[in-house]
């Protein structure tokens, strides 16, 4: 099968990769080749990607967007692993780029969300259902798309004529987050569907907001055009079918519940675990705590380039990293996260249980009873970077490091020893996965992937609650319970290490699942 894979991100590509979706892209593809499909993936350029990663010019044309004639470029770019065999393509317009250097997505005011991203994904969908009629990309036997970023192809191929000819194409739409939906205006605003396809005829009720009667909303409108309909594990896909409930107790269907509920009744609906890699011979960053903490310090060193101030969290990380006491008497348990900061993530860190305090505040007490040390790899949103700033200027037994590098994650996941994941909810989860994979269990809320990959005492630690206060109090006692096995239990505490490095979510089983269930029509 000819299978063309299309989103918004692509780990494969140096650059390329903002979150999980994009470890999805760049590690399924390889797999589906290797049980004998021919893949190719096409992402935006983002005015940079065929830059810093090797490319070569692929094929260029023009095609219709906004009522005029546009220009695009396509690139094949050259994979980071020199043994991924898939074909990569980026599609490159000048409006793919941004004034921000570097940057995958936009962040619009309040008063105008995804605005600048709907017009680029608009523009790219338009590019990608054009190259395909004008056959400057072979036809697939199946196009699969992600998230709401790529829902434009699917309007496009169910109400443009001109792109009639993609219906004898099976299409396949993977949910990675419900909570982002994408909605734009029909009418009004140059960010807005009439502004991007004048005259298109569509029927409203395939594109329209639940909540929301004169928005259009990609995420629902690709639910409700594609073949096939995924999520990216099993109890994602169930628990989406209910409302969420708020403030922050539930989150289910964000809105959709209704629309999935009828995707469900038709049989397109299926939920597959995401995979994980488990390289031979991987190398492995040093398990010293000295060499810990110079990688993490080179990361800090990094991140300080250009800038013409010193945050006061690098300054702070930085200089507990440097502390003598630290390195004299090293942590006996190290605590990790590798995370963005986001509600999602984090809500149970900040908020606070009966006792008033914060999750994290409660936990960073009980660790120092435990001469233990707490570090969190991560950005996001600003409330909670400054919530984080603030804690480790507070906790000596708390180092927050502000931003993203690979070396850094990976040393975090090989030198931790228990690894904090509490997210609210969690449509599958990466960190987790390569947490066990280094044998660090995980603390974990029972939700979507989490629920899917982690067994309670068994290869790691699972907590529920059915308000958000009983929710941190639980994350707090489950912390709580397993720093306890960790120093008076080593025994039980080393056989759910090993049963946690035992596990196997391969890729190779999740490949054969999107073949059978998502790319053939099985009834």
């Amino acid at each position: 099968m000819n299978i063309l894979i299309s989103a918004a991100e692509n780990n494969a590509l140096h650059g390329a990769k903002v979150g999980g979706l994009g470890d999805v892209i760049g590690e399924i593809g390889p797999e589906l080749e290797k049980q004998g499909c021919r893949v190719t993936t096409v992402l935006p350029s983002y005015g940079f990607v065929h830059k810093i990663n090797p490319s070569t010019h692929f094929t260029s044309f023009n095609f219709y967007f906004r009522g005029f004639d546009h220009h695009v470029n396509i690139f094949a770019v050259s994979a980071r692993n020199p043994d991924d065999t898939v074909r990569h393509l980026v599609i490159d317009h000048p409006a793919f780029g941004s004034p921000a250097g570097r940057t995958i997505y936009s962040h619009d005011p309040p008063d105008r969300p995804f605005a600048t991203d709907a017009s680029k994904f608009a523009l790219f969908c338009t590019a990608l259902a054009s190259a395909l009629v004008q056959n400057r990309l072979p036809l697939p036997d199946c196009v699969h798309l992600h998230d709401w970023h790529m829902a434009f192809f699917l309007i496009l191929r169910k109400f443009h004529p001109y792109f009639h000819p993609l219906k004898t194409i099976r299409t396949v739409y993977t949910i990675h987050n419900l909570a982002m939906q994408g909605l734009r205006p029909f009418h009004g605003t140059e960010s807005a569907l009439d502004s991007w396809f004048p005259g298109l005829w569509f029927d409203w009720m395939d594109l329209h907001d639940p909540g929301c009667a004169d928005c259009v909303n990609p995420m629902a409108a690709g639910i409700r055009l594609a073949d096939r309909v995924h999520t990216v594990s099993p109890s994602y896909a169930e628990e989406i079918l209910k409302p969420s409930q708020k403030p922050d107790v539930y989150s289910g269907g964000e809105g959709l519940e209704s629309v999935l509920q009828y995707t469900r009744a038709q049989n397109r609906l299926k939920g597959i675990l995401n995979g994980c890699t488990y390289p031979e011979n991987r190398p492995l960053p040093e398990k010293h705590f000295s060499a810990l903490c110079h990688t993490l310090k080179s990361g800090i060193s990094a991140w300080l380039a250009g800038k013409e101030s010193l945050p006061v969290a690098h300054f702070l990380a930085h200089t507990r990293l440097n502390d003598r006491k630290l390195h004299n008497n090293p942590p006996s348990i190290l605590l990790t996260s590798v995370s963005r900061l986001t509600d999602q993530k984090m809500l149970l860190m900040k908020s606070a249980g009966s006792a008033g305090k914060s999750g994290l505040e409660e936990i960073l007490c009980e660790l120092g009873r435990h001469n233990g040390l707490y570090i969190l790899l991560g950005s996001g949103d600003w409330a909670y970077e400054r919530f984080f700033s603030d804690m480790s200027a507070l906790f000596d037994n708390f180092i927050f490091l502000n931003g993203y590098s690979e070396k850094c994650a990976d040393a975090l996941y090989v030198n931790g020893d228990l690894f904090l994941m509490p997210s609210s909810f969690e449509p599958c989860g990466i960190g987790q996965m390569l947490a066990m994979r280094d044998g660090q269990p995980s603390v974990v809320h029972h939700v979507g992937g989490l629920k899917d990959t982690v067994r309670h005492n068994h290869n790691g630690f699972v907590f529920t609650g059915d308000t958000l206060t009983e929710q941190v109090d639980n994350f707090v006692l489950t912390t709580k319970a397993a720093l306890d096995m960790k120093t008076h239990r080593p025994g039980q505490w080393e056989k759910i290490c090993r049963q946690a490095a035992g596990e196997r979510f391969a890729w190779q089983k999740s490949a054969a699942e999107y073949i059978n269930s998502l790319y053939q029509d099985n009834g």
